[in-house]
């Protein structure tokens, strides 16, 4: 780029680039990559300047690709970059910033590039760019170290041992960042990749020893949520606008470099309207769940997903030692903080799923929390708004509530914990309402989306599930939550008979419905009715409002009881619905709402639970399918595609996803 390129359009009339990507090998030692890379750059944080970013370095790589093979100049441009990592330690700590721009810089040229090999070549061939070497045009030496090897354990490296501070925060994305791009092979294959050159780098070469530390540094990256530092002004130029004067000892100048800033300054009006203020955070979080995400190898598991699934607390004082590998402590408090302030993006509820469904320690951390409704209320609130959520996302709320579900203390203490003035909740205003009542209210909100618009089975049985885990628990419902319940199971049955009528219409003109849609109904509806039951069977005299409902609804339960789907369920809610009903009437005609509650709280008493029915205790629990990274793999690389700051790529030729998928 040279010192004068500040800007896209320059890349191309670039005299350095030019020298770069040309046929002519250039020696590491010679002055030309101090130029290079004294530039200043405003790095893309927001799509649209990524693209444009995209759009110049293409062709220009592909002169590269073409050139490489005799000049040997992106090898040498990776070894000039690696000659810096080895003090970026120090330099650091001496807070030298021209030393960490030039290796930004160079970095960020081989990012550049790299992304756009992948997409033009194999694995293979890509190995081979890097083998080629200067003095030997068209050839390399089979001797020599494995450069990509090398670039790959430099860069986790760098990410864990360089400190987060202003001055490293754009070397440490740029890191991050580029271990991402090469890992991004996945998207250009229809299969899940279960094996490779990187793949193996990762996972079973050198960085193996550093995978507790890169999790544990990425984890903190995302706990941290630095924002990127604002520019500052620490490098000078030669008065006539040449090369950068490398080197302190050099005493003429005049006019102040940026040191390169990420999306410091915007390329066009309107473009910080979709920058992440948080890249290294967002960043970071991403390269976690691509590593999490990995397949097993053939002969090992994933360390990385080890390392996820055994973390500590940082105040466990077990001193046991772990037998699991990769194992290490971060503080559960920060990292529970973080997960609650930032559940509204996927990837950050992608990640509280895997904790609570791979690491217990976690799990039993987050289930102990006396503050519960700071985790559990984003969650609803992504499902409240299911219309403007992709499925995915909506998926890994609601598998989020199954698993927290399948704790009987959660389950009690939901209905503890109460809250005023949802603002997000619209439907009604709900001035005060238990955590546990407006989860019951926001699932069967979710249930009823499906069933009208979706009609995903998948959805509907997790959300029924959930509602199912908690029935023994329902405590004191909300009158809402109660009447929602009921309203529910009738809401059911109209769809039910609007779709018998459809299937009547179709079977007259010779067409052949499918039963399908019938059969969903009446689970929804069976499973409904268990939970009714569930709830009136153990905690009866808990719930008057749900009494209230039912017994104003009476006459819908009617027409269950000759169903044979229905009949050995029914018995439970006929014994309750007669009791009640018996002693309202006893209690007089014309009663008010008032005098109905107490009649239904003094008989709650009375009933005895001889009388109803013993059911097995409504227990689900979820469990990952087989062969999971068929969902995950996608899901996560979507997500880098989508959500990675400052990242590009053309959807043709993506083959892992549909360009529908979220």
């Amino acid at each position: 780029m040279g010192a004068n390129t500040s800007q896209v359009s320059d890349l191309s009339e670039s005299q350095s680039i030019r020298t770069l990507i040309g046929p002519d090998a250039i020696s590491e030692n010679e002055p030309f990559w101090n130029q290079l890379i004294s530039f200043t750059f405003t790095s893309p944080t927001c799509s649209a300047d990524a693209k444009l970013l995209e759009e110049a370095v293409v062709p220009l790589a592909k002169t590269l690709i073409q050139n490489n093979p005799r000049s040997g100049n992106f090898g040498a441009l990776v070894r000039v970059f690696l000659s810096r990592t080895k003090e970026l330690k120090i330099s650091t700590e001496c807070q030298d910033q021209l030393f960490i721009w030039q290796a930004h810089n160079a970095l960020f040229l081989v990012r550049c590039l790299l992304k756009v090999f992948i997409r033009e070549m194999s694995e293979e061939e890509l190995h081979l760019q890097f083998s080629y070497q200067e003095r030997v045009p068209g050839t390399y030496d089979s001797i020599c170290k494995d450069l990509l090897e090398e670039l790959v354990c430099n860069l986790v490296h760098l990410i864990v041992e360089v400190p987060l501070l202003d001055i490293t925060y754009n070397i440490l994305f740029e890191a991050v960042t580029t271990l991402l791009v090469l890992m991004s092979y996945q998207l250009f294959h229809k299969e899940v990749l279960r094996e490779g050159l990187i793949y193996g780098y990762l996972t079973r070469g050198r960085c193996l020893s550093l995978t507790s530390r890169l999790v544990k540094t990425l984890l903190y990256n995302f706990i941290r949520q630095e924002k990127c530092p604002a520019a500052t002004h620490v490098l000078q130029t030669q008065s006539d606008g040449g090369g950068l004067l490398y080197g302190l000892a050099s005493g003429v100048a005049s006019g102040l470099w940026s040191v390169f800033t990420l999306g410091g300054v915007s390329s066009r009006p309107g473009a910080e309207q979709d920058q992440n203020p948080l890249p290294l955070s967002n960043q970071s979080l991403l390269l976690l769940l691509v590593l999490a995400n990995l397949t097993d190898g053939a002969d090992c598991p994933n360390p990385y997903r080890q390392a996820v699934t055994c973390f500590k607390n940082t105040q466990d004082s077990s001193s046991l030692p772990s037998p699991q590998p990769h194992t290490f402590q971060i503080n559960f408090n920060s990292l529970y903080t973080a997960l609650y302030e930032q559940q509204k993006s996927d990837q950050v509820t992608l990640l509280l799923y895997t904790l609570l469904h791979q690491n217990s320690n976690m799990r039993t951390y987050i289930l102990s929390r006396t503050d519960m409704e700071n985790l559990v209320l984003p969650i609803l609130e992504i499902l409240y708004h299911v219309e403007e959520r992709n499925s995915h996302h909506v998926y890994m709320a609601l598998i989020i509530l199954l698993i927290l579900t399948e704790d009987d203390t959660f389950n009690r203490s939901i209905h503890e914990v109460m809250l005023k003035n949802i603002s997000w909740y619209t439907e009604r205003v709900l001035t005060e309402i238990s955590l546990g009542s407006l989860l019951i209210l926001v699932v069967i909100r979710t249930i009823q989306f499906n069933m009208t618009r979706t009609r995903d089975k998948y959805l509907h049985t997790n959300c029924l599930a959930a509602l199912a885990n908690m029935s023994a628990q329902f405590r004191n419902l909300h009158q809402y939550a109660a009447q929602r319940i009921i309203r529910l199971v009738n809401q059911q049955l109209a769809i039910g008979f609007g779709v018998f009528l459809c299937h009547l219409y179709l079977l007259h003109f010779c067409l052949f419905p499918q039963a399908q849609d019938l059969n969903v109904i009446e689970e929804v509806i069976r499973m409904m009715l268990e939970i009714i039951n569930s709830c009136l069977s153990t905690s009866l005299h808990h719930n008057p409002n749900l009494l209230y409902a039912l017994l104003y609804k009476r006459e819908l339960f009617e027409q269950f009881r000759s169903h044979p789907s229905f009949q050995d369920i029914m018995q439970n809610l006929d014994t309750v619905i007669g009791f009640f009903s018996q002693r309202l009437e006893q209690a007089g005609s014309d009663l008010s709402v008032e005098r109905v509650q107490e009649v239904i709280k003094k008989g709650a008493a009375a009933l005895p639970k001889e009388r109803l029915k013993k059911f097995p205790e409504l227990k689900f629990k979820y469990v990952e399918e087989e062969q999971p990274e068929d969902f995950f793999i996608p899901y996560v690389w979507s997500l880098v595609f989508n959500s990675g700051v400052g990242l590009c790529w053309n959807s043709q030729g993506i083959e892992l996803f549909s360009m529908d998928s979220p």
